[in-house]
């Protein structure tokens, strides 16, 4: 994006390399997207990279006011979680951004041997629908977890009691390997049928510790009659269970529950509250309130909960706190676990609580970093008596060595800052011989030949390392621009760090102590570190390639195979005559091998 509002580009700056979901918040402050990330801080900021599939995308990215996270533990507990929020506040986005496809379903039907199967129609009067699912692929992974732990039937026969008693089916390959019980083929009955589809709707409900008790309570009649086989079949499907409830933060001792965690720093408390029904996270909220005088934890607690409640709309009587609440309440019980899956939760809202205050605090530390470079802005602005508060400057250097091997670097500096991938080298290409004066007026004209066509945003101030003879050239490139006197430039001498302004006859002086001086001495330093650079690898690659031009029988083609395969001068130095035979064949190893032997004894 060209433009982001501060305290949206501050939170892309803090977001966490954490798994969780994301809200997007317009500025009615009414949540208009719910998203889920293995990395949070990657998936949101792809937002703001201004490539849009849709233009769905881009309009709901403009209407983003404020942007707020929830960390899990794994990517899993991210799916439900998203789920849950996503059917709780039904924002408007994510029904957007569908395509304008409705919602799935996971369909039961009211018929002999009920089906379970997804559809996004409800076509039918006599069947009963769960969802809409928001997010297929939870949907999905119900649906494989219901075929998992039951073995439902997958056909769409007719299994009506005539047809049944008329042997018109035989058992199909489902039942032979185990995901179905044969009731086409009565080797099941319907009571024993239906009393399966009834967990599976214990399911479907989110009522998985209801489910977990009855299918405990009916492995324990098993075995205490001793049908071992049927007992077993119960305990598997209970593990089976186990392994969905822990993915979804989903415990065996959890009912409907609210978790509050509290942390006081300084003149502000944070704070993460979740609501909890059956075990599952079904919302989540991340904030910070200031402290009222001698307000404490408790205090806070006992007077925000009820607000909490009322804004998520929980009713929830069984309270989760990080704070030992001392006052008797009638209306809710307070818990702070020392153990256990209540521990684990109360553990995760900590957690949220800790990379909130990071993320403020990181936050604050941006905003002062960002007044600070503004500040230094506007007295470079006055000391240089810009037009324009120079937000964008570029600063350019020449290097070479008596001649040869002619660089130069422009470096570019954002809000006082380095922006190093919009760094540039320059190979010059028209001069010839040590000439600062022609190669600065080469290169200057060519950034800003370039940037003219492209239609790109000029610098409000470029700096030259040098003293008037370079500004001079530099000027003379901006004249054949038809940039001169409407683009600033200054020039710094390095020896008495002299500032040259176009048509000034003496130099301006700034205090050594000078902000803004030390902001263009960065500038002359990173410019003359980045030329230096360039100029080093050039000359190094230069001879390298000198001294193998040197070896009779070694051309372009043979050079170029030994540096594809060995890399560096030195590696080719040291390979044997076999090495280099595989290579470039025996004649030329032979060549290269003797020809560096002879040069290493002389």
């Amino acid at each position: 994006m060209k433009s982001l509002r501060e305290d949206i580009e501050n939170s892309l700056k803090v977001l966490p390399k954490k798994p969780g979901i994301y809200k997007f918040i317009d500025a009615n402050d009414v949540i208009i997207y719910i998203g889920k990330a293995k990395n949070l801080k990657n998936r949101v900021q792809s937002y703001f990279s201004g490539k849009f599939e849709h233009f769905k995308t881009k309009m709901l990215v403009k209407s983003i006011s404020k942007i707020e996270t929830i960390v899990v533990q794994h990517e899993a507990d991210a799916l439900i979680l998203e789920n849950n929020l996503i059917k709780s506040h039904q924002p408007k986005y994510n029904v957007l951004l569908k395509d304008d496809k409705t919602y799935p379903w996971i369909e039961v039907k009211k018929e002999p041997f009920p089906r379970i199967s997804t559809t996004r129609n409800k076509r039918y009067k006599n069947a009963t629908y769960f969802g809409p699912f928001p997010n297929v692929r939870f949907m999905n992974v119900m649906i494989k977890l219901i075929h998992d732990l039951f073995p439902v039937r997958s056909c769409s026969l007719d299994l009506s009691p005539e047809k049944i008693a008329k042997n018109k089916y035989s058992v199909c390959l489902e039942y032979h390997i185990g995901n179905c019980l044969g009731p086409c083929a009565s080797k099941q009955e319907e009571k024993e049928y239906d009393d399966m589809v009834q967990k599976i709707i214990l399911l479907l409900e989110g009522k998985t510790h209801s489910l977990y008790q009855i299918l405990k309570s009916q492995m324990k009649v098993y075995a205490e009659n001793y049908e071992f086989e049927k007992a077993e079949e119960i305990k598997k499907t209970l593990m089976g269970l186990d392994q969905y409830r822990n993915k979804s933060i989903i415990a065996s001792d959890l009912h409907d529950l609210d978790v509050l965690c509290v942390d006081e720093i300084e003149d502000t408390f944070y704070f993460n509250y979740m609501v909890i029904k059956e075990g599952a996270i079904i919302n989540a909220y991340n904030q910070k309130v200031s402290k009222k005088l001698s307000e404490s934890m408790e205090d806070f607690i006992l007077l925000n909960l009820s607000v909490l409640q009322e804004k998520f709309g929980s009713t929830n009587t069984s309270i989760v706190t990080n704070v030992k609440i001392q006052f008797i309440s009638k209306e809710f019980t307070f818990v702070t676990p020392q153990k256990g899956d209540k521990k684990k939760l109360l553990a995760l809202s900590e957690n949220n609580v800790r990379h909130y205050v990071r993320n403020e605090k990181k936050k604050q530390v941006l905003i002062s970093e960002k007044k600070n470079n503004t500040r230094i802005l506007e007295i470079l602005k006055k000391d240089f008596k810009l037009n324009v508060l120079p937000v964008h400057m570029e600063c350019f250097d020449n290097s070479n060595l008596q001649g040869t091997n002619a660089v130069s670097a422009c470096v570019v500096f954002k809000n006082g800052k380095p922006s190093k991938k919009e760094y540039r080298h320059f190979n010059i290409r028209t001069v010839s011989g040590p000439d600062d004066f022609e190669t600065m007026k080469e290169v200057v004209y060519r950034r800003y030949k370039r940037l003219l066509d492209e239609k790109k945003k000029l610098p409000d101030l470029i700096v030259i390392d040098g003293g008037k003879g370079q500004l001079h050239a530099a000027n003379e490139a901006l004249k054949m621009l038809g940039l001169k006197g409407k683009q600033a430039i200054v020039g710094i001498a390095k020896r008495l760090e002299e500032l040259f302004f176009p048509g000034d006859k003496h130099p301006l002086h700034l205090d050594k102590r000078s902000e803004s001086l030390k902001v263009i001495q960065h500038m002359r330093n990173e410019a003359h570190r980045f030329s230096i650079n360039h100029h080093r690898n050039k000359r190094s690659k230069a001879m390298v390639e000198s001294e193998l031009e040197n070896i009779p029988g070694i051309g372009p083609k043979t050079k170029a195979l030994l540096f594809q395969k060995l890399k560096t001068i030195e590696s080719i130095k040291k390979a044997t005559i076999s090495e280099l035979s595989e290579i470039i064949g025996a004649k030329k190893a032979s060549l290269l091998f003797h020809y560096f032997d002879k040069n290493q004894n002389l």
